[in-house]
């Protein structure tokens, strides 16, 4: 077995802990392929419930949910949480526990398996503090918009304060200190991490799309109405941005009944939810990214439009000059945002092309076994 590189790499023994929009079960199938023995242990990203071996649901809200949770943790410890060649753990918040058992948790993965990394997937403590500080290295992310707090910042101003607080910006601290590197997800994630994480122990992995077990569908509205899809989670609207992504949807709509519909979608479990973006034209992914996160990379995989991140500066930093299909969401100009759907709507002729260069960029850029590669590579580094 050899990494991209022409390496000689035996099968290893890897353990995901923690998921977030299917990642890391979507990316130990890619490993699989490679001939790694997978396990992937996690509550299946809570609602959206998707596949794992080990199910770290928590059963119970409040302190009798987590002291359960932590009771059947400790009772797989070194049975099976121990003796693996590699384990990486989603983030900082990889189990829904309290930040002490998480890092009792953390420190037994350290101990007893040979090397511990971590899969940057979304906001922790060392995230959130350089977004909300003084001089954030992006022009906008869901906390600020050119140093100005955004919606969702304003209205949460005590999960900043959470963060930041000493015992979650400590586990924090103390997992990006003992772990022996980061993979990010994302543009964003990596130019944040650059901020503290020695470029050294940093890579960018992207968001895994297993493209061949995605039926390409594309979209021919000839003869019918354009549809617009929004999918959305009701506790993420404002940090999604979908709340204005849905404003301007409504206004293009009412401004063109004629021309298309509305197909709103939330919460739904993840098998269901693919079912319902096949039906999908244009899909209104999220407004505060420079990336296109799993959502919108399943629809351009179909064959969609998508309207997400898609600045140039991530363009550039995957190194795509050509093959740029994603209609980008400006978030600090409403009218911009429902000028590019209206415009989207009045050309559908468009869509097919766009929807074929879509699937292209996918499996060129995050085909599961491309972004497995990039992991294997960096890992196979340390090992």
């Amino acid at each position: 077995m050899s990494d991209q590189t022409g390496n000689t790499i035996r099968p290893l023994r890897i353990l995901l802990m923690g998921d977030a929009s299917n990642f890391h079960r979507c990316l130990a199938q890619g490993l699989r392929r490679m001939g790694h023995d997978v396990t992937v242990a996690s509550d299946g990203s809570r609602w959206m419930d998707t596949e794992r071996d080990i199910d770290l649901s928590r059963r119970l809200p409040g302190k009798a949910g987590g002291l359960m949770l932590w009771l059947k943790i400790k009772g797989m410890l070194e049975q099976k949480l121990s003796g693996y060649d590699i384990v990486s753990v989603n983030s900082t918040s990889f189990a829904m526990l309290r930040p002490n058992r998480l890092r009792r948790l953390f420190d037994h993965l350290k101990a007893n398996n040979r090397h511990v990394f971590i899969s940057a997937l979304g906001s922790d403590s060392r995230y959130v503090g350089i977004c909300t500080g003084s001089n954030p290295p992006l022009r906008y992310d869901e906390w600020q918009v050119n140093g100005k707090p955004t919606a969702f910042a304003r209205a949460n101003k005590r999960e900043i304060r959470q963060w930041l607080a000493p015992k979650l910006s400590s586990l924090c601290d103390h997992i990006y200190e003992h772990s022996e590197g980061a993979v990010t997800a994302l543009y964003e994630y990596n130019e944040v991490c650059r901020q503290f994480v020695p470029g050294d122990k940093l890579a960018y992995g992207g968001i895994p799309v297993d493209t061949s077990a995605i039926e390409y569908i594309g979209t021919n509205p000839t003869g019918r109405k354009v549809r617009l899809f929004l999918g959305r989670h009701a506790a993420r609207t404002l940090e999604k941005g979908t709340d204005r992504l849905l404003v301007a949807a409504r206004r293009v709509v009412a401004a063109h009944p004629e021309a298309c519909t509305l197909d709103i979608v939330e919460n739904l479990p993840y098998a269901e939810y693919l079912k319902r973006l096949r039906e999908a034209d244009i899909v209104l992914d999220q407004l505060y990214s420079y990336t296109p996160a799993t959502n919108a990379l399943l629809a351009m995989a179909m064959g969609k439009t998508v309207v997400s991140g898609g600045e140039p500066e991530y363009y550039d930093f995957i190194g795509e000059h050509e093959n740029r299909p994603i209609i980008n969401a400006a978030p600090d100009d409403d009218d911009a945002i429902f000028a590019a759907i209206e415009d989207a709507v009045l050309n559908p002729n468009a869509l097919a092309d766009r929807g074929r260069k879509g699937r292209d960029f996918v499996i060129k850029h995050n085909d599961v076994d491309v972004v497995a590669g990039r992991f294997m590579d960096f890992w196979g580094g340390k090992l």
